[in-house]
């Protein structure tokens, strides 16, 4: 019964069945039909023109979007508890060829206009120090918390003043927005993003993720760095018939809405054990290496995160009757 994490889900029908009718000869890299139906597609679900960009992982599409943003004597603004400070193996700064990581602070992994300002602020205009050109913020966070459509935008008001282009790490952005209940362009360009990396891999794809730049320039140097770093795949129609599947009839919100609900139920159960409000479909619990053992002797399996803390992380997928069993579990620790 495996909770580690939603990467490990499975991958969904639909998106199965997409990927075998794409397998039919058109046009290579990034040409064919559906490729080329992206930006149309994207430009209708955020309600303005758009530029989408496949990529085969979600550390490409940030990192691409940050070498967008950002200069390699620049820096990028981020949570010192980001995905792009700790878990991407230095590729933010091999991709923007050497920019800075300048790392704010804030509860849940959420950053405000303040904890960056506190950051930026103190930065001399001075040719010995390196200037920030970007902020990238994370929603869901890494720790399940979502920013509100109000939060991003007075982030992306902040960008606005200081000159900043604005990031939108969205590995879980369909959780996200399960939660607002917002349209996808509320929280992200009519609130100052600039460029969102928009997750599918956890949500039901197989091996495609989107960089969406709502400034669509952007997108021009992009397709070369995308090739420069190996990443344009000849047969790209099968990247791009797993986002257009999940797009179909918003079968990417209804699996953020299925993991999401999963979560709740984990939560409900766990009460005071919450180390963070659950928000999303990942949920944090305090938890003895004892009780870590008993969970994982019943055949649960998930991370060990801080000390006395472990995650649990559920799927579009996640059985029913497993949840149930856990959320059983975690009540009786």
């Amino acid at each position: 019964m495996r909770f580690f994490s939603d990467n490990a889900a499975p991958v969904h029908p639909r998106v199965m069945a997409a990927i075998a009718a794409a397998d039919t000869l058109d046009t290579a890299y990034d040409g064919d039909a559906r490729s080329r139906a992206l930006d149309g597609r994207l430009s209708e679900l955020f309600g303005t023109e758009v530029a989408a960009l496949w990529v085969p992982t979600g550390t490409a599409a940030n990192c691409l979007a940050l070498a967008a943003l950002c200069p390699p004597h620049g820096a990028v603004v981020c949570h010192r508890d980001a995905h792009i400070q700790n878990d991407e193996g230095g590729a933010p700064e091999f991709y923007t060829h050497g920019a800075k990581l300048y790392l704010a602070d804030g509860e849940g992994a959420k950053l405000t206009p303040a904890a960056i300002a506190a950051v930026v602020d103190g930065i001399a205009n001075d040719v010995h120090r390196v200037q920030p050109h970007a902020i990238s913020i994370t929603n869901a966070t890494e720790y399940g918390r979502v920013y509100s459509p109000d939060e991003v935008a007075a982030i992306g008001a902040l960008a606005r003043d200081r000159g900043l282009g604005l990031h939108m790490d969205g590995a879980r952005f369909a959780n996200a927005v399960a939660t607002l209940g917002c349209s996808p362009a509320a929280v992200t360009w009519q609130a100052g993003v600039d460029a969102l990396s928009f997750g599918f891999v956890k949500n039901g794809a197989m091996s495609a993720e989107l960089l969406v730049f709502f400034r669509p320039s952007l997108a021009a140097a992009t397709l070369y760095r995308r090739k420069r770093a190996g990443l344009l795949l000849s047969k790209g129609r099968y990247l791009a018939a797993q986002v257009l599947a999940m797009l179909e009839d918003d079968l990417w919100l209804d699996n953020g809405r299925a993991a999401n609900a999963r979560a709740a139920e984990l939560a409900a159960a766990a009460g005071a054990r919450l180390v963070h409000p659950v928000e999303a479909n990942e949920v944090f619990l305090h938890a003895t290496p004892e009780e870590a053992a008993r969970l994982r002797a019943a055949g649960f399996d998930f991370y060990d995160w801080a000390a006395g803390e472990i995650r649990l992380v559920t799927a579009w997928d996640s059985p029913a009757d497993q949840v149930a069993r856990l959320a059983a579990a975690i009540a009786a620790l």
